[in-house]
């Protein structure tokens, strides 16, 4: 096929999170802007991977832009509007609608896709955005340290389309863009002597990463028969034993031990009669016995008028199906490994529906059944993995342990940026098993800034990561990977790519001379540091 060939002023490339806020803060700042996505929904991690959103405690009041408190206001308002709910949910201010306790918004994909399509819709029927949904970048065409365009194949009809944009944002799962451009980056840990964080490995391994997940969304049936067929990979999961569970099955209601965590038990209550209301998703208050329905609950049956649904509907994203078997990208046998996850997905549920030790003394749930219609595919596993880690670029600044966390600062506050663009935080910095067999010891971060500089490679003058791919290391990356701090690196590279283009500075050049723009994102709602004295 001919590759078709277009311009704009700005291009993001992937749909996700930080890819969604970057063209909406490029477009509301005057800019066009075409914005591809490798699946047939945009939202990425909280949407195409079904992870509702990792927000910190202090989320309604501080802590993220207005764009981002009025995206999961929008949330809650679609569901007052298109569900039944009862009186109480519907007048709850702060409604958690799965009333699950990994997060204060536990929603349905579909309820945050909907309200992406309608943020985007202005913008969409002006003219000033195309979407390009089912593309997948194969080619970045550069001159010296610009790139001049980048190559997409759609994965419906094969065809291709060059686009050429002032402005290009890598805001894809992978940074697939660092790879294809010959971008200076790094992917899995580093060395102690290269970042000299205590957390650190001794020698870097760029292949050991955190795990991935396939998640899935699944109904309790009573009294009805949802096995699924035995899964072709379960005789070898039923056996695994991963370096981190210490000789325990991964198969099984305990999870591996952590540094200074011993192994967590779990228990799964399939359809609680709990207390919505009561939920609590303040993780300083977690048991070490953790039950597992309730966790990602993303449908309560209980939020809604009786009878509306006989289940709830929980996302699986437990440690039972976290991925270590090998890296999912940046790899020759990276497509096995995203199949293997797959497979200990789908073995967990056959576990789950077989063999799985019930609370009443009997073993598993029949009635569990995949949900597609909750997913968007035909077989009710995500579109997409549940991706923890990405290729970082090598940024002009690199955010290290040091930076944040809480055993090395004490109560002193994160550092302070002079270029900040914006403010995250999450109550650890997240420990997963990692594709080597370990578990990051990251500790406990202080709320934190986000440095304009973690946003800027150090030799491309026109391309801004705007996802997970930031100026992180192995161990940050476990505190600055989260939903709300995806959506502000996004965010602000969007407005950055739009202030470029208003004013003719370069990015560089807006970073070493910050103040002007850090006003308009001021004006434009944007939270460049925490109130005084906010601490974990």
């Amino acid at each position: 096929m001919q590759v078709q060939e277009t311009q704009t002023q700005v291009l993001v490339v992937g749909g996700g999170m930080g890819g969604v806020a970057a063209a909406l803060a490029a477009l509301r700042n005057g800019a066009s802007a075409v914005l591809t996505e490798p699946t047939d929904w945009l939202g990425g991690q909280l949407t195409a991977a079904l992870c509702p959103p990792d927000d910190h405690r202090r989320i309604e009041h501080t802590g993220a832009s207005r764009a981002y408190r009025r995206f999961r206001e929008a949330i809650r308002d679609w569901y007052r509007k298109n569900l039944p709910l009862t009186d109480a949910a519907r007048d709850d201010p702060r409604l958690n609608p799965g009333a699950g306790w990994a997060s204060p918004l536990c929603a349905e994909p579909r309820a945050a896709l909907a309200v992406i399509d309608e943020l985007l819709a202005p913008y969409r029927a002006d003219g000033r955005l195309r979407l390009l949904t089912e593309h997948t970048p194969v080619a970045v065409h550069t001159t010296g340290d610009r790139i001049d365009a980048v190559t997409l194949l759609s994965t419906r009809d094969g065809g291709e389309v060059t686009v050429h944009a002032r402005y290009v944002l890598d805001a894809t799962e992978f940074g697939d863009l660092l790879d294809l451009g010959g971008i200076e980056h790094v992917s899995g840990k580093e060395s102690r002597a290269e970042t000299g964080e205590p957390s650190a490995a001794d020698t870097a391994d760029p292949l050991d990463m955190q795990s991935a997940t396939w998640c899935f969304a699944i109904e309790h049936r009573e009294g009805e028969d949802h096995t699924i067929d035995r899964p072709t990979a379960y005789d070898h999961f039923r056996a695994w034993r991963p370096p981190a569970w210490q000789g325990r099955p991964i198969l099984d209601y305990l999870g591996p031990a952590e540094a200074d965590i011993p192994p967590r038990p779990y228990q799964l209550v399939v359809n609680p009669d709990d207390d919505p209301r009561a939920i609590d998703a303040d993780h300083r208050n977690l048991p070490h016995s953790l039950e597992l329905w309730t966790y990602r609950r993303v449908r309560c049956r209980r939020q809604l008028q009786p009878g509306t649904y006989d289940s709830d509907i929980t996302v699986v994203n437990w440690p039972m199906n976290d991925y270590t078997g090998g890296p999912i990208f940046g790899t020759p046998d990276a497509a096995f490994h995203q199949e293997q996850a797959r497979q200990l997905s789908l073995s967990l549920l056959y576990w789950l529906q077989t063999e799985a030790p019930r609370p009443d003394g009997g073993t598993g749930w029949p009635g569990l059944r995949l949900c597609p219609d909750v997913t968007g595919t035909a077989d009710g596993l995500a579109k997409i993995p549940y991706v923890r880690e990405s290729r970082r670029i090598r940024a002009v600044t690199t955010i290290v342990e040091q930076d944040v966390s809480i055993a090395i600062l004490g109560d002193r506050d994160a550092r302070r940026y002079p270029d900040s663009v914006g403010v995250g935080h999450y109550y650890w910095i997240d420990r997963h098993t990692t594709t080597r067999g370990g578990i990051v010891s990251g500790g406990l971060p202080q709320p934190f800034e986000i440095p304009l500089g973690a946003l800027l490679p150090v030799r491309v003058t026109n391309l801004l990561a705007a996802a997970k791919n930031i100026g992180t290391t192995h161990v940050t990356n476990g505190c600055y990977r989260m939903h709300p701090v995806e959506w502000a690196c996004g965010e602000a590279a969007g407005a950055l790519a739009a202030h470029c283009l208003a004013t003719g500075a370069t990015p560089h050049q807006v970073q070493a001379r910050p103040e002007a723009f850090q006003e308009r994102l001021t004006a434009d709602g944007f939270q460049l540091r925490w109130p005084e004295g906010t601490r974990w």
